[in-house]
């Protein structure tokens, strides 16, 4: 059965409760896999996203950071033996367009290991994202991403939501009428187990233009 975690950000760490949870999925720590969103900037290493794991006692023998660094061939045996996927949060495009340069997604799908996306990571193991400059891209018109697609759902994750509600509703409105978007800021979690999804913090879903808070599970 596999799991993913798409999060939001920590500004500290993992709360107690999600951290026994992950602790409880996360059972083969062999090697850690991280994701640069940033592939180009070297000093860009995961150092936050490493911490949340390692103040929750979650500690790998081997770890991994994939960017331009590493040859597109490494980074593909480097997935297939990973233990746990972390896709780092950061730059959602350039991520997007290495995940495709390195031709990763399939590897990712294809992995029986924990998969974790933080902010941009999360919204990049999705099935498609809105890159809207009202939700701060550079851009000068829409355009709807191919993410990873690990499940059948978008994500809007780490955007101030509470206080721009009607303006993510309204702009989601034309995606919301083909696939679920579930959204979310700060110190949430979603998590997918098989066929079932669970709720961690303050997540939304946006269906067929209409939002609603979901209920915590997690």
């Amino acid at each position: 059965m596999k799991t993913h975690y798409y999060l939001g950000w920590f500004n500290n760490f993992f709360p107690e409760h999600l951290g026994r949870v992950l602790q409880e999925d996360i059972t083969d720590r062999k090697s850690l896999a991280m994701i640069s969103s940033n592939p180009s900037v070297y000093k860009e290493i995961g150092a936050t996203e490493r911490s949340w794991l390692d103040q929750a006692g979650i500690i790998f023998d081997d770890y991994h950071l994939i960017n331009y660094h590493v040859q597109k061939e490494d980074a593909q045996k480097i997935i297939q033996n990973a233990s746990v996927i972390f896709l780092l949060g950061g730059d959602t495009i350039k991520q997007n367009g290495f995940l495709m340069e390195y031709e990763l997604s399939d590897s990712i799908k294809k992995s029986s290991a924990v998969v974790i996306g933080a902010s941009a990571g999360a919204i990049n193991m999705s099935a498609k994202w809105l890159c809207s400059q009202k939700f701060g891209y550079k851009v000068e018109e829409n355009y709807v991403y191919d993410g990873i697609g690990l499940d059948d759902f978008s994500i809007l994750s780490h955007f101030d939501l509470e206080n721009n509600i009607a303006l993510v509703q309204n702009e989601l409105s034309i995606l919301s009428e083909g696939i679920n978007i579930y959204a979310s800021n700060k110190d949430c979690a979603i998590r997918t187990k098989g066929d079932k999804i669970d709720i961690f913090g303050k997540v939304y879903l946006i269906s067929h233009s209409k939002i609603q808070r979901m209920d915590e599970t997690l």
